[in-house]
């Protein structure tokens, strides 16, 4: 994949981008799996639970281009460090609210500031790795998006069951104060500015892009983004593929135990089984649109939207517990292949100097989606009286929306500069 056996400096870099993401997945995450039980403790209503889960996303999607714009011009490693310090206090704020009102506005904080911070992940893969080992490279990281909310469960009702939802909170402030001493050590803004790459990795890392990069870089700019056909057409399958996603992420734990009648301790080994395969179907993601469809990457893509509107399908209409845990792991994996598939599109697509503008942009797209994403859950879920029936109809039906906008990109999609 790499050529693993002698480790190199971005191999190091990735190591500390998967485990912040990691962090930040769990600190967003931890609401989604509490919030039955917050539920209870404020009388709050289906639309009421999704407008708490959706406070998050409202910062978040507006903090996601001044997060790339920043990083462009500032660079990641001072960016990315501020947003880590703010997540990190306002997870732990969250634990201390008294009421709903309180509760809104640190959520809404808190994805303000981490919402500078995955501009600042995928420009560092952009600058770091060498485009022919981006895609796999960002698989990697983003497999990250999976693991966390895999632990998640566990470790929320691990402490939960014992201190409350409180202390889940508060325990998560030192995590992320931990990885942004370990992101400063380790992340430069350029490999050239690092101590630890060999001139050899150097050339490594630059020379198959600089030709490129010189050319197309002097006549980019972030207009261009709104011009471009090809990222406005990623901008909007990401938004209804989004939709899917977080419709799935954020409600889950809640249609375990409200729909199918789960235990918390059922609920937290359960929900953390998809995000587990999904971590897998990350990484194959990633690596198979690289090793078998450099140049027809669409259709890694589409296979994934489909089999993820099977199975979400199928899970909701089987009665038998056995095969709703089979076909929500065989479902998770098959949406986080997706997201991996997709972002070897960009990332093979933008040239190194717009890439924190640009990611931004398009992952702005999937905010919006998560924002609108359990609002509209929780409006469905409280119209059909706790019944989850529609909901995952229009889960599926935003896959397969998404689905048929990727048929609308080019046919053959080679590596380009925007």
């Amino acid at each position: 994949m790499f050529g693993w056996l002698k480790w190199k400096a971005r191999y190091s870099v990735l190591s500390v981008l998967f485990v912040t993401w990691v962090v930040s997945f769990m600190d967003r995450m931890v609401m989604s799996v509490a919030i039955p039980y917050i539920a209870v403790d404020y009388g709050l209503s289906p639309l009421a639970m999704g407008v708490v889960m959706s406070a998050f996303f409202a910062g978040y999607s507006i903090s996601q281009v001044p997060g790339g714009l920043l990083s462009d011009k500032f660079g990641v490693r001072r960016v990315a460090a501020v947003a880590m310090i703010w997540w990190s206090m306002f997870t732990a704020i969250t634990g201390a609210v008294t009421n709903i009102t309180q509760m809104l506005i640190t959520r809404f904080v808190f994805g303000l500031g981490e919402g500078l911070f995955p501009a600042c992940a995928f420009k560092t893969i952009s600058v770091w790795f060498p485009q022919k080992e981006r895609s796999t490279a960002n698989a990697l990281m983003l497999a990250s998006n999976s693991l966390g909310p895999a632990l998640t469960p566990l470790f929320v009702v691990g402490i939960m069951s014992l201190w409350g939802w409180r202390a889940v909170f508060y325990s998560l402030f030192l995590p992320g104060i931990l990885i942004t001493i370990f992101f400063w050590i380790f992340v430069t803004d350029k490999p050239s500015d690092s101590k630890r790459v060999s001139p050899e990795e150097l050339i490594e890392i630059e020379g198959d892009s600089i030709a490129t990069t010189i050319t197309s870089e002097k006549k980019a700019g972030f207009s261009s983004l709104f011009k471009d056909r090809t990222v406005m057409t990623l901008f909007l399958v990401l938004f209804a593929f989004d939709i899917t996603l977080w419709g799935f992420m954020s409600w889950l734990p809640t249609y375990l135990v409200k729909a199918r009648g789960f235990s918390m301790v059922k609920m937290g080994v359960v929900a953390s089984l998809p995000f587990f395969a999904g971590t897998i179907g990350c990484i194959l993601g990633g690596w198979i649109s690289d090793k078998f469809f450099s140049e027809r990457r669409k259709t890694p893509i589409i296979a994934a939207q489909l089999l993820s509107a099977l199975f979400l399908y199928l899970t909701v209409t089987t009665t038998s517990t056995t095969m709703l845990v089979i076909y929500l792991i065989l479902g998770g994996a098959c949406i986080k292949f997706f997201i991996s598939a997709f972002w070897a599109l960009p990332m093979n697509l933008i040239p190194k100097s717009l890439m924190g503008t640009a990611s931004g942009f398009i992952n702005m797209a999937g905010q919006i989606a998560a924002f609108i994403s359990p609002l509209i859950i929780g409006y469905l879920v409280g119209v059909a009286e706790g019944e989850f029936y529609t909901t995952f109809m229009f889960l599926i039906g935003m896959a397969l929306v998404s689905c048929a906008i990727v048929f609308t990109l080019p046919g053959k999609i080679q590596n380009q500069s925007v």
